[in-house]
């Protein structure tokens, strides 16, 4: 009847074919309009390698996805999916490796922490009648927590039997495609052909009225939270294969781009609608949107803007189906002829779109520019460090007549690897890299490497690839500095506290080790408490305020970078620079601001702005074929109140 009704209205409203099938598959017309828009303004776009890198980029993503479109279409939501993956993939890389585990035991184990995490949520939600955004909220941090206390707060290499499925197969198919796809069928087939995937849309229809007709709903609700954490276990291998480590730190946010990826392809938070095909096609706009903007050049900054803005469109365009009366993916629609429709209208939209982004490519044929290009992919832009490393590169290159790419890794390992990926498609000159994490970066430096592009690191080096030069300071030397120097002003003894910066950074790791052991010079030096405030001035400023409670007697502080020093300097208040000295790092221009004013005792500068300039330059030379050495180290320096008036970072 209500179909009928719905039919009825539409026939009377005069909504003609085209407008249906429009309505009907929004997601699928937006896909087609970027694709082609992004063929025509980028002459890289339409190539196979960089398909193919879509197709890479989007399947982490996706399989999440996937996993989360079951919750929403039972009318709940999961949080909690990325720490659930990176768990997954951290419990896999411990017992295969720090345990001695067999590798398919490893596996099974892995597969199991998802879906014992998955079932957990489910407990919490059916049984313990907690609000499933709470629930996966909670999962969410005991999730991360666990991978930090496994991993011990580092990366752990992957085994290589299954580091394989982040390869290729034939030399050019991609696994990870492979493996989105078969998760995609299985999600297909469970929504549509299994009683667990009509439960989920009568669940999510009317969750009262399914109860009332029968369905165990509480025990449905465990199997569907456990298949969520199934996918994010999937997910977190996929992901640890193609970084060929587990990273602690891994999916960081990537529940936000899940959820976003299914409310783009069509579903609704309220539940009772979605489908697989339409999550696909979510992650792929996503993945779309990324690349395209990488290779025009946008900075990382706007694309979060762009594609905040696309989640919302999505949400609208729902809404305007709904009212305008499109037809609701429901469970056993569409049936028989409908899904030969259905069929239809993809492999149509997939030749409309192959043919107009193709008429659209050759706009580009015969324009090449003979300016040269260079990309350089930063492990952040949220730290005065590196943007300084960034405006020396921009100097340089502005000097050179060098067309430079600037990319913000935003501090996670695989978008790094996207964005390499992206510049090796893009056939660029060099690449600047300063690592996410070393381990993680080497995959993509050799995709690089292989296709005969130059990479130069810049900070940190890459590990288990071939660069051509790495420009770096000494991190261990500077933490070895960064003890002298505090020591020192302490005359030799006394009580300190240590901010650490991100867990599973190389550049944490370092600093830390470095400074370990140049305190083995100073005995009467006693280390009170060490926290970690993740580089950051905030979290800087509350680890300290805190650490103050337990130890109020206090005589040093060591921060692995200035932001953290900055944040102790203003919860010790008057005590900074007095009765508490303070030595950061990293020379950055707030820092040497406090180490003037005599609140901050010294800061280890590393000279940012020089090493992006000798960067961009051997990776010029490189580019040209000309000999540039393997390590060039730019020199640290203890800055003080006596020589900070002379310093030039």
């Amino acid at each position: 009847m209500a179909t009928d009704t719905l039919k009825g209205n539409a026939g009377a409203g005069g909504v003609t074919g085209i407008r249906r099938l429009l309505l009907d598959n929004g997601a699928l017309t937006a896909l087609i309009v970027l694709v082609i828009a992004m063929s025509a303004l980028s002459g890289d776009f339409l190539t196979a390698d960089n398909l193919l890198n879509i197709g890479v980029q989007a399947a982490v993503t996706a399989i999440l996805a996937f996993g989360v479109t079951f919750v929403i279409v039972s009318a709940g939501i999961d949080l909690s999916v990325g720490s659930v993956a990176a768990l997954s993939a951290t419990v896999l890389a411990w017992s295969a490796t720090s345990a001695g585990v067999p590798v398919a035991v490893a596996v099974l184990l892995s597969i199991a922490t998802g879906l014992a995490c998955g079932l957990v949520n489910g407990i919490l939600i059916s049984y313990g009648k907690l609000p499933p955004f709470i629930a996966t909220l909670a999962m969410l941090s005991v999730g991360r927590g666990l991978s930090l206390v496994i991993s011990q707060g580092s990366p752990i290499p992957f085994p290589s039997s299954v580091s394989h499925l982040g390869d290729t197969l034939g030399g050019w198919l991609p696994v990870p495609v492979l493996v989105m796809v078969v998760m995609g069928l299985i999600t297909a087939l469970v929504l549509g052909r299994t009683y667990i995937g009509r439960s989920m849309y009568a669940i999510g229809g009317n969750e009262e009225a399914a109860r009332l007709s029968g369905l165990r709903v509480k025990r449905q609700k465990l199997a569907i939270y456990a298949l969520s954490g199934l996918f994010a276990a999937a997910a977190g291998i996929v992901l640890a294969s193609r970084l060929s480590s587990a990273q602690p730190q891994a999916a960081n946010g990537y529940e936000l781009d899940a959820i976003a990826a299914v409310v783009i392809g069509g579903a609704s938070l309220a539940g009772g609608t979605g489908k697989a095909s339409g999550t696909l096609i979510g992650a792929l706009i996503l993945a779309v949107l990324r690349n395209g903007l990488n290779l025009l050049s946008v900075s990382a900054f706007w694309q979060q803007v762009v594609i905040g803005v696309v989640i919302a469109l999505a949400v609208l365009l729902d809404t305007v189906r709904r009212k305008a009366g499109a037809t609701p993916v429901t469970a056993g629609s569409p049936g028989g002829a409908g899904k030969g429709r259905q069929a239809l209208t993809y492999v149509l939209a997939a030749a409309v779109a192959a043919a107009l982004a193709g008429g659209v490519s050759f706009l580009h044929g015969g324009s090449s520019s003979g300016t040269q290009k260079v990309g350089l992919s930063l492990s952040t832009l949220n730290n005065p460090f590196f943007v300084q490393i960034k405006a020396g590169a921009q100097a340089e290159a502005k000097k050179l007549g060098v067309d430079l790419t600037v990319t913000d890794a935003q501090n996670d390992a695989s978008q790094q690897a996207n964005q390499l990926q992206n510049f090796t498609s893009e056939g660029l000159a060099s690449i600047v890299v300063n690592p996410v994490d070393s381990d993680a970066a080497g995959p993509a430096v050799r995709s690089a490497d292989k296709a005969g592009i130059p990479v130069v690191g810049v900070d940190r080096a890459v590990n288990k690839a071939k660069t051509a030069a790495l420009v770096a300071s000494d991190n261990v030397e500077g933490g070895k500095l960064a003890a002298k120097a505090l020591a020192e002003k302490l005359g030799g003894k006394g009580r300190i506290v240590i901010l650490q910066g991100q867990a599973g950074t190389s550049a944490s790791r370092e600093r830390g080790a470095g400074f370990a052991e140049g305190l083995k010079a100073y005995p009467g030096i006693q280390v009170l408490a060490e926290q970690p405030a993740d580089f950051d001035r905030t979290k800087g400023l509350d680890v300290m305020t805190n650490l103050l409670q337990s130890h109020p007697d206090v005589q040093g502080v060591f921060a692995e970078n200035d932001e953290m020093a900055l944040g102790a300097i203003k919860a010790l208040g008057s005590k900074a620079g007095t009765s508490v000295q303070v030595v950061g790092f990293d020379g950055e221009p707030d820092g040497l601001s406090a180490v003037k004013a005599g609140t901050l005792y010294a800061s280890v500068a590393q000279q940012p702005t020089q090493l992006g300039r000798i960067a961009i330059d051997n990776a010029v030379r490189a580019a040209q074929g000309k000999k540039v050495e393997e390590t060039v180290k730019v020199p640290v320096k203890v800055v003080t109140k006596q020589n900070v008036a002379g310093f030039r970072g």
